[in-house]
């Protein structure tokens, strides 16, 4: 239990007398100042390991003012180790305890949103990346780059490396603030060892989310390019909280459309919020009197985001095809290149008029006959079964020739052409 008061109210204002001061906001988990980092992801992330691994998807996300301590949270320090790396030792973990009856693979991405644009930053150099959906209606992000790791220590080396193309600038209220929201993705493909390992694979995604603080430019005391940031920053957090309102209350009385696609941020977390996740919300709150604003907001968007409802089903990658099977697929394949390269070969000594080929029937070709030149018409017709070349405009002193009808003699291939050509005067 979170328990709020206003310092704005006076408590001796005989206007308010019977009027609380107390906001009260109830949690699964609440921590106080003495919490450590383990505890957070004992009670928070630790659950959602084990489900990676088995094929589901899962989000973890910070969210809350600038300066509460979002970032700490998820990296930590070196003594202390944030979500991230204890999330990730603890999947590893759990893939080398099954290592001898199954074979995973881990690949992972890490990007972030600044000004509504989305950059990789392990690419910096690729630019700007844009969302795409698949046929199944999930999220993909074209060209974002996918390194293949085998142990925590990796991720982290390429988060640190990420994280100095982060933007971070320093303002008021913070001297390390994020200006963007980082998105760091993992990817587990597991499947079975046996007789056939290509029939089955589970496919399950972790996104660990590190959102930019909101904040007030009268408190940051930011100006230019920084203000514009801020701007970029309430208004992705603002598509949020929306899309948290609407997701709350979808089933009940005063159900309502929800428009992820205010923001590259909720449409990136579509599944995350609404769909086919497990979602984590890590909350933050500053106890500075001076962030009672941002406080109660962000206590009230985590307690509406608790009655939100997602439909979790495991992620499976049926092949329909042996390994046995493909290669007497390829053989086949083969198989058609060279007739079809046979075929063409046949063509172009038939056009050529070669002596001694055959056409598709066997039987021995001859060469075509000469052409006959019409000066009248401009053109070349090729008869006895040849085709029609070319026929170029008449010229200006032929205007009174024409052309009268067209018709076709005879069954293709070959195709005859008939042309009924009128002689100048």
């Amino acid at each position: 239990m979170v328990v709020l008061m206003d310092p704005s109210e006076d408590p001796e204002d005989p206007l308010r007398t019977h009027r609380s001061r107390e906001k009260t906001f109830i949690f699964d988990v609440v921590f106080d100042q003495h919490a450590s980092q383990e505890d957070v992801y004992l009670a928070t992330t630790q659950q959602l390991v084990e489900g990676v691994v088995s094929g589901y998807n899962a989000t973890v996300f910070a969210y809350g003012p600038s300066g509460a301590g979002k970032t700490h949270t998820m990296l930590g320090m070196d003594t202390e180790p944030g979500i991230y790396l204890q999330t990730l030792s603890g999947l590893f973990q759990a893939i080398e305890e099954t290592r001898d009856s199954t074979d995973c693979s881990v690949s992972m991405s890490y990007l972030e949103i600044y000004n509504e644009v989305i950059r990789d930053l392990l690419s910096p150099s690729s630019g700007f990346l844009d969302l795409r959906e698949d046929s199944r209606g999930s999220i993909q992000i074209a060209g974002i780059t996918e390194v293949s790791t085998s142990n925590a220590q990796e991720i982290m080396q390429l988060l640190t490396k990420g994280n100095r193309q982060r933007t971070q600038e320093p303002t008021a209220t913070n001297k390390t603030s994020s200006r963007s929201h980082a998105v760091l993705q993992v990817i587990v493909r597991r499947r079975g060892r046996g007789a056939h390992p290509a029939e089955e694979v589970r496919v399950g995604r972790l996104f660990m989310v590190d959102l930019a603080g909101s904040e007030r430019a009268s408190q940051t005391q930011n100006q230019g390019k920084r203000m514009k940031e801020g701007a970029h920053i309430n208004r992705s957090l603002l598509a949020l909280g929306n899309c948290i309102n609407a997701l709350s209350e979808k089933g009940g009385s005063r159900a309502q459309y929800v428009n992820f696609r205010d923001s590259k941020l909720t449409r990136l977390l579509k599944d995350a919020l609404g769909g086919n996740s497990r979602t984590v919300m890590i909350a933050h709150i500053s106890p500075a009197s001076t962030h009672f604003e941002e406080s109660r907001t962000t206590l009230l968007y985590a307690y509406r985001a608790k009655n939100i409802k997602t439909r979790v089903k495991r992620n499976l990658l049926s092949v329909s095809c042996h390994i046995a099977q493909h290669t007497d697929v390829t053989s086949d394949l083969r198989g058609q290149i060279q007739r079809l390269k046979a075929k063409v070969e046949r063509r172009e000594r038939e056009r050529r008029g070669e002596p001694g080929s055959r056409d598709a029937q066997g039987r021995a070709s001859t060469p075509a006959p000469p052409a006959v030149a019409l000066p009248w018409a401009h053109g070349l017709l090729l008869p006895g079964g040849g085709s029609l070349l070319s026929v170029p405009p008449l010229k200006s002193n032929a205007s009174s020739a024409g052309i009268r009808h067209t018709h076709c003699v005879g069954q293709p291939p070959p195709l005859v052409l008939l042309w009924t050509i009128s002689a100048p005067k």
